[in-house]
């Protein structure tokens, strides 16, 4: 459309060309052309929406056909698509269009940190020398942009790297212990010198516990045979302090008709027959037995590197071996032997030797639970092996119920504990053939043991000693 009156080339917008505002809208079957005077068909493209294109982005060149203007004339582009100004002008206005050729294409503002590859593939309306598509480029490009579920995974960080590194020293370490506990506690249970101790005595709330003390052939003593001259009972309620309470080796029992002091029932009537008559006395079921050989004590004591004793009196006795002076010493396992066996120059006799009994375990429970011997592997193992060496226990026995016995010992033996001996009636009761005994107060032992189970009785000392 060509002025002969010299005016500057100008283009008239078709009215179904002219967008509605904010978009521009291609009207189905019709397709602008490249120049007016092209009459060339083109395909029919049916469009179901608008294409909205932004006004940042110069349209591609149009293309060239043999209208009237020639090969180099200036071609028609719709002044909505004017690279001049960016701008939508109103239809029906006439401006003049510079050549595509002469001005730089416009870019894309890349975001701060991406590449030029990303910004490119974000916009397909550009190649990769940044000129502009043509519709079938940008087509092909919408299609092959790869989706956000293709994006490229990043590496870990080095947190989490630290995180799972974490996770499995601590995987590795609980293994490593699992397996120590495992291996020690098959190592204790091979090593358990078990035999029938316990009896048919109905069950009872409370976990109770026989200690016993013994010079069964480990050549210490002169005695024939041997004596459990060492009767204690552990008793662990289910809430309320736990206590130890010894039974004097001169208590005076009845079995069959036939009277004997308490530590030589073990040896004339059995192990069963003991346990049987401890029960009689407390009314509590023996749960389990350990009895202990003295020079076994003797040998744990000198594992842990001695144990802290304390006695008030000097004391020169021929008979145990003790050389005492009063106040408290250090003491190695031979004068710790001596400690407990000392009675004759007590002037408490056998009740005295008790309380220095419990004195002793106290010591060796307290020395073997504390931070210095369980952190050194080789005292652990040296205090196992003594201890396991010179211990017999019941049938039912296991490393657990030894673990609790410890355990039950250390509270019964601490500030919250209840410990101390039976009652007593006579503590210099004669029988013929028996000679001097020990005649229990059956009825106040049979309470005092009753409360002990329950957990009801108050804390301190008990016993007839300690009353008196």
């Amino acid at each position: 459309m060509t002025q002969e009156s010299g005016e500057a080339e100008q283009h008239v917008n078709p009215p179904s060309f002219a967008p509605p505002a904010g978009r521009r809208t291609r009207p189905s079957g019709q397709i602008p052309s490249s120049s007016t005077s092209s009459q060339s068909p083109l395909p029919q493209y049916h469009l179901q929406r608008p294409i909205s294109v932004p006004a940042s982005f110069a349209p591609s060149a149009p293309r060239r056909s043999g209208s009237a203007g020639g090969p180099s004339g200036p071609a028609a582009v719709p002044p909505s698509f004017s690279p001049d100004t960016g701008r939508r002008q109103s239809s029906g206005s006439v401006s003049r269009t510079a050549d595509p050729r002469n001005s730089a294409p416009t870019r894309a503002r890349r975001s701060s940190g991406s590449s030029q590859n990303a910004a490119q593939s974000a916009s397909p309306a550009l190649s990769a020398n940044s000129r502009p598509r043509s519709d079938s480029q940008q087509r092909f490009a919408a299609i092959t942009r790869p989706s956000a579920a293709s994006a490229v995974v990043r590496p870990p960080t080095k947190r989490h790297r630290a995180g799972r590194i974490a996770l499995y020293a601590v995987v590795i370490i609980l293994s490593a212990l699992a397996l120590g506990v495992f291996g020690a506690w098959h190592w204790v249970d091979g090593r358990l010198n078990k035999t029938d101790y316990l009896t048919n005595h109905a069950d009872t709330p409370a976990s109770t516990w026989l200690i016993l003390g013994s010079d069964e052939r480990d050549g210490s003593s002169d005695v024939t045979g041997y004596r459990t001259d060492t009767i204690l009972v552990l008793t662990k309620p289910k809430s309320g302090p736990s206590s130890l309470i010894s039974i004097p080796r001169d208590s005076l029992m009845q079995v069959d008709d036939q009277y004997m002091k308490i530590n030589a029932v073990s040896q004339l009537l059995g192990r069963t027959t003991l346990v049987a008559q401890v029960e009689d006395i407390t009314g509590q079921k023996i749960d389990h037995v350990a009895q202990i050989k003295f020079g076994g004590l003797q040998q744990v004591v000198d594992a842990l590197g001695g144990i802290d004793l304390c006695y008030d009196q000097d004391v020169q006795d021929p008979d145990s071996g003790l050389n005492w002076q009063a106040g408290c010493h250090h003491a190695d396992g031979g004068v710790a032997l001596a400690f407990s066996r000392m009675r004759y120059a007590d002037a408490n006799g056998d009740f005295g030797r008790n309380a220095r009994q419990r004195q002793v375990i106290a010591a060796i429970i307290k020395k073997a639970s504390s931070g210095a011997t369980l952190s050194n592997p080789k005292t652990v193992m040296a205090v196992a092996e003594a201890g396991l060496s010179a211990l017999t226990v019941d049938e039912q026995a296991s490393p657990l119920s030894l673990i609790d016995m410890a355990l039950a010992f250390k509270d019964s033996t601490g500030s919250h504990g209840i410990s101390g001996s039976v009652y007593w009636t006579d503590p210099d009761y004669y029988v013929d053939g028996i000679g001097s005994s020990v005649l229990l107060d059956d009825e106040k032992n049979t309470a005092l043991f009753s409360e002990l189970a329950a957990g009801t009785h108050a804390t301190g000392v008990v016993g007839t000693l300690a009353e008196g």
